[in-house]
């Protein structure tokens, strides 16, 4: 088995079409597929079935697709690091991040590091929690912003900063005029929950739960955006990240939490037992290197 068959059968998995993917890859379609062929022969099993004029995953396919997208990032990350070695002022560094760390607090400290090392550059990606942690696991990114702290052996995590989680309600609603709430002021009002595998989804329904209800979904978002669209709409309410302070959404008002556990801390996390290069070691240092900010 070699490392650039392992591609090709990802580029496959990803598109679910094989000529598409050799017209990606630039490769012929049935030189692709001979060697798609003689991977499910060396392996002893059938990696795709046929899905129309595509094909999509088998069973044993799911199976090797996972550890296939660990040997091409452990692949990645041996090269990087052996680059860098020489010069870990120019490295590279893969960061994850959740969406609502994206408009302020990772450009802030990217640019921050960067004004004593402007050589290093950084791979961005944003996503839920259950979705940056996957990609610490599998080696697609070197460190990840997230919450709530992960609960695997195999990571590390580092409290960087606790957030005052607040309420989101549409601009009529009975609670809109005050500073505070709890979410027993909207145990009987629809609510709009980020998808599951969301850090804040798992957050709200542990609140609910200490109340001794269970929210009343009535939709789902994946992004802070979407949420506050759909509450905005007076479509729900929701439990979000606290605003900005130059931050304003039309049509939702934002009310503080008070609710002791009605908090979230945000954290680094990185895998425990893989090889950092350089250049994402020295900017692990840099965010991990202050002190425990208090609640916002």
């Amino acid at each position: 088995m070699d490392l650039v068959t392992v591609r090709w059968f990802l580029a496959v998995a990803e598109l679910g079409h094989v000529t598409n993917a050799a017209t990606e890859l630039r490769v012929s379609q049935p030189g692709l597929s001979r060697a798609i062929a003689r991977l499910e022969r060396e392996l002893g099993v059938p990696l795709f079935d046929r899905a129309g004029r595509g094909v999509v995953l088998s069973r044993y396919g799911e199976v090797f697709a996972e550890h296939a997208r660990r040997l091409v990032a452990e692949e990645e990350l041996a090269r990087r690091a052996l680059a860098q070695a020489a010069d870990p002022e120019r490295g590279e560094v893969s960061l994850a991040f959740l969406h609502t760390q994206g408009p302020s607090f990772v450009p802030d400290l990217i640019r921050r590091y960067r004004l004593d090392h402007p050589g290093v550059t950084f791979r961005l990606s944003e996503g839920r929690s259950e979705r940056i942690l996957g990609m610490i696991l599998d080696g697609s990114a070197d460190l990840a912003i997230t919450s709530p702290c992960p609960d695997d052996a195999s990571l590390v995590w580092h409290p960087l900063v606790v957030e005052r989680l607040q309420l989101a309600v549409p601009a009529g609603h009975r609670l809109a005029g005050r500073r505070r709430a709890s979410v027993r002021d909207v145990l009987d009002d629809p609510f709009v929950a980020f998808l599951k595998g969301a850090g804040l989804r798992v957050i709200a329904e542990e609140l609910f739960r200490l109340a001794g209800a269970r929210p009343k979904i009535a939709f789902e978002g994946e992004e802070t955006t979407t949420v506050r669209g759909l509450v905005a709409a007076g479509l729900g309410v929701a439990v979000v990240a606290p605003l900005r302070p130059d931050e304003e959404v039309p049509g939702v008002r934002h009310i503080t939490l008070e609710e002791p556990a009605a908090v979230r801390t945000i954290g680094l996390a990185w895998a425990r037992a893989r090889t950092r290069p350089p250049a994402v070691e020295g900017f692990r240092r840099f965010v991990t290197g202050g002190d425990h900010p208090p609640i916002q």
